[in-house]
């Protein structure tokens, strides 16, 4: 039973045109996770990996309505304001694959998202993955198996270990 993330989840991936946001877009798709399209204020009219890329999640979602998720690969600077604009548009969950964003950006986020009843998976997470059905994020699919236990950790790495166990 998937409960974040399954086969129906759409995303658009905040970042998409960065070096960490393209490597893992093409390990998502690859996975099969149904990604849209991205976003890069500036970038919009390009596109990565054969993906329309915009310059905000507003026209993101506008252009392809079916997005209902979000990943950010964007830097800390950045980031919370990538949050805020997911949360937004009502995407849900928002995967924060960004490190060291400030504290207080996280809390007020966190809060923001929770009074508009939205997950945010993160800020410095590894993602969220349903196996076999949706993977958002950065952690090494191999070693997650269907079954009828669910893990969460704040420790990519601990994960990993149980999943291969």
């Amino acid at each position: 039973m998937a409960i974040l993330v399954n086969k129906d989840t759409k995303v658009v991936v905040q970042g998409i045109t960065g070096r960490e946001g393209s490597f893992h877009t093409k390990l998502m798709l690859d996975y099969g996770t149904k990604i849209l399209a991205g976003v890069t204020p500036g970038k919009g009219g390009t596109e990565v990996l054969g993906l329309p890329v915009y310059d905000s999640v507003h026209e993101a979602v506008e252009a392809h309505p079916d997005i209902n998720a979000s990943i950010i690969f964007v830097p800390a600077p950045f980031a919370a304001d990538a949050v805020y604009e997911a949360i937004e548009e009502g995407l849900n969950p928002v995967v924060v694959i960004t490190e060291h964003i400030p504290v207080w950006d996280a809390v007020k986020f966190t809060s923001y998202a929770r009074s508009r009843r939205i997950w945010v998976i993160g800020p410095n997470s590894p993602g969220v993955i349903t196996p076999g059905e949706c993977k958002m994020g950065v952690m090494p699919a191999h070693v997650f198996r269907r079954g009828v236990v669910g893990m969460i950790s704040r420790s990519g790495t601990l994960t990993y270990e149980v999943a291969s166990a």
